[in-house]
């Protein structure tokens, strides 16, 4: 009597066991991919999941968004100038029977198609690109990308270039350059200012030659403020006489000249 009782508990024992074994849970962000006999039935939950011992075999996929980090890529610009670039990219699971049957490990396969890609994309542009234009880079790594993993079933929403990395060589390069730039634009902006204020002499000394008696008032304006500057300290100011001043006094002297009777022979 006693064996058959421990018998009928070890048979209840494994019911409860296959039972038990036969139920899965899924949460809200999961999904469970079932094969009966190793072919695709359906996609279930979340929720509870009656499987078929033996018979039926279940896979979970996770839904949530998957942040991952791209490992940092030798990149050759297209000038020639060798970086080092890492990236982030944003996805999600969208469809989770293709990204069981139509790939081996959706992770692991975004991630080396990441890899090549960045490293394609960004080998197109040149240095400055790079470092001007990464909303655009990104855009065009992130449209890439989702074309590739749609087979997938997967979804990449974003892509982000984190940093793009110089040897020193190039850092000191690229500082000399913008140096170089400041100076240039130092001395354009020197240039227009000379040229503004040349442009303004020229209209100034047209209108002076309007007006001549203007030019000796601007003189005797300028007599006014060199004294003034001079003060009472014992210096010696020389004051250039305009040839305009003067101009009446030598004419009156080749007119009284000219008037004067050559002398008796």
């Amino acid at each position: 009597m006693s064996s058959a009782y421990l018998a009928i508990v070890v048979i209840v024992l494994v019911v409860l066991i296959i039972l038990l074994s036969s139920l899965k849970i899924l949460r809200e962000y999961q999904r469970g991919v079932i094969f009966l006999f190793g072919r695709f039935q359906a996609v279930k939950g979340p929720g509870i999941i009656v499987l078929i011992p033996i018979m039926q075999q279940m896979v979970r996929i996770d839904l949530r968004t998957i942040v991952m980090t791209v490992p940092p890529q030798d990149v050759i610009s297209r000038d020639n100038v060798p970086v080092k670039v890492d990236a982030m990219i944003l996805f999600r699971v969208i469809d989770p029977e293709k990204a069981v049957i139509q790939v081996e490990d959706a992770r692991e396969a975004t991630s080396q198609l990441a890899q090549t890609t960045l490293r394609s994309v960004l080998g197109q542009h040149e240095l400055d690109e790079m470092l001007s234009e990464r909303e655009k880079l990104n855009r065009d790594v992130q449209v890439i990308l989702d074309q590739h993993t749609d087979a997938w079933g997967i979804k990449v929403s974003n892509v982000e270039i984190k940093q793009v990395d110089l040897d020193d060589t190039m850092v000191r390069a690229i500082a000399r350059q913008a140096e170089a730039e400041r100076q240039r634009r130092a001395k354009v902006i020197n240039a227009e200012g000379e040229l503004q204020a040349s442009e303004k002499l020229m209209q100034a000394a047209q209108t002076l030659m309007q007006q001549p008696q203007s030019i000796q008032l601007r003189y005797l304006q300028t007599l006014v403020e060199v004294a003034g500057i001079a003060g009472n300290k014992t210096n010696t100011i020389a004051f250039p006489l305009p040839l305009d001043l003067l101009e009446p006094l030598l004419a009156n002297r080749r007119k009284a000249a000219d008037d004067k009777p050559p002398p008796a022979a």
